[in-house]
């Protein structure tokens, strides 16, 4: 079998590195390799998925579950429908599930003849500034991946928990329908703050309304900060997204987010968030105009010991598309350990 391009390679590695419902239900230690036939290739979101007809040492068949990124991320890197079709033999590298199902998390796929992937789109040579904190912001993968597990990782370092989160994330499964991924709901800020580094944020801000609009290419989040000068509503008027009211300090943009409704995974390790979340993010155009300087504290006394606080840069990325596939009932709960 010829062996697929480095780069090509390459760019399946980069873009599946954290981008599942969790590293918990899967060995991120070990790597299986098999040789085997693509049987479908669903390009779906919040996964792509390339199913693997494989021949076990009894001679049968045995189909395995291999999980990519979303199309958002791997379309960036030169994926399309077309990229797979069911007849390619292939071999397949990944980590699989901790309970022996036949499921893993994509490392690094070869395609017999060759993948031929379409260009990614490359950052502009000279970085574009921005006159305002309108448009769309992508952050260097480093902010995240320098914790071990990605998403995962970069809460677990750094988050202090009470007994009640540490209890409830020791009883969680992230295999099962207890996920609140399984059924298309997402994780809410500032989930999408730290997936910049793989999803686009993007901000509109609509003046004579007197709001501006938080999206993230994750889940297709859309959240909106009023300008006018509210409070938040009644603690018992709860939310998926919660509500956010903002004001400028100077150049700064500040976002003050409360009333959220219960969510089991908001940071995807088993750490439920409840109605004391809070959290308060900053945003502020860099001098030049090509980054913001970008904070979030959080806050939930009753799963977290302390407050959470994180900054990084978020780049002006005008040249890149903001693919809003919406999120396909099937694909994400694929994971689910029937």
């Amino acid at each position: 079998m010829k062996r697929l391009l480095v780069a090509a390679g390459a760019m399946v590695l980069a873009a599946n590195a954290w981008t599942h419902h969790s590293d918990a239900g899967i060995d991120m230690e070990s790597i299986v390799a098999f040789e085997g036939v693509v049987s479908e290739f669903h390009f779906r979101n919040p996964h792509v998925y390339v199913l693997v007809d494989v021949s076990n040492e009894a001679g049968e068949t045995v189909e395995w579950d291999f999980q990519m990124g979303p199309v958002s991320v791997i379309a960036r890197r030169g994926w399309q429908r077309d990229s797979l079709v069911p007849g390619d033999r292939v071999i397949v590298r990944g980590h699989p599930s901790r309970n022996g199902r036949p499921y893993a998390i994509l490392e690094s796929i070869d395609k017999e003849g060759g993948l031929l992937l379409g260009t990614a789109e490359a950052p502009p040579e000279t970085p574009v500034p921005a006159t305002s904190l309108e448009g769309k912001w992508l952050s260097d993968r480093g902010a995240t991946m320098n914790f071990p597990g990605g998403f995962d990782g970069f809460f677990l370092a750094q988050l202090v928990l009470t007994d009640a989160g540490r209890e409830a994330m020791e009883a969680y499964d992230p295999l099962s329908s207890e996920n609140p991924e399984s059924s298309c709901v997402g994780r809410p800020t500032p989930a999408a703050f730290v997936s910049s580094s793989l999803y686009l944020m993007e901000f509109d801000i609509d003046e004579p309304n007197e709001i501006i609009t938080i999206r993230s290419q994750y889940f297709d989040e859309e959240r909106t900060v009023y300008m006018d000068g509210r409070d938040h509503p009644d603690p018992s008027e709860r939310f998926v997204t919660g509500h956010s009211i903002g004001r400028w300090d100077g150049d700064t943009l500040i976002v003050n987010t409360r009333n959220f409704a219960d969510h089991r995974s908001p940071y995807q390790i088993g750490v439920p968030s409840g109605a004391q979340k809070h959290v308060v993010e900053t945003y502020r155009l860099s001098d030049d105009g090509t980054d913001i300087e970008a904070t979030f504290m959080l806050e939930d006394p009753e799963y977290l010991a302390e407050p959470m606080t994180h900054s990084r840069l978020l780049h002006h990325s005008p040249h890149l598309e903001m693919y809003l596939g919406g999120c396909d009932p099937d694909a994400t709960s694929r994971f689910v350990d029937p």
